[in-house]
């Protein structure tokens, strides 16, 4: 499931934007529109890209911040982490670990 967030920026904060968006990690695609939301571009960010595979994404996202003046930024986001469902915090609560017995062992881990 994911979902989709605007926001409005000025051009001389995008790059910046568009670097914390990025390290927040759930999001899945960016566009770039001008104020009167006509869409200048658009990229995919897929999970594990490192910093070489984005290096010609933010040269253009600069070149874009020093012409644009006022910018909306479209993010795709998946459901955060935080999202997850009852049950599966529950599943673990029905399934304790059980105590491993003490051994004889000096240097074995005590629990």
């Amino acid at each position: 499931m994911s979902f989709k967030e605007t926001f409005s920026i000025n051009g001389e904060n995008l790059l910046k934007k568009i670097k914390d968006l990025i390290a927040e990690g759930n999001v899945r695609k960016i566009s770039i529109a001008d104020k009167q939301n006509k869409e200048i571009i658009s990229f995919p960010v897929t999970i594990g890209v490192v910093g070489i595979v984005l290096a010609p994404i933010f040269a253009a996202v600069g070149a874009l911040a020093a012409i644009l003046t006022e910018c909306k930024i479209t993010v795709e986001r998946t459901d955060s982490p935080s999202d997850e469902s009852p049950s599966s915090t529950a599943d673990n609560a029905s399934n304790p670990v059980a105590p491993t017995p003490p051994t004889d062992d000096p240097h074995a881990p005590q629990f």
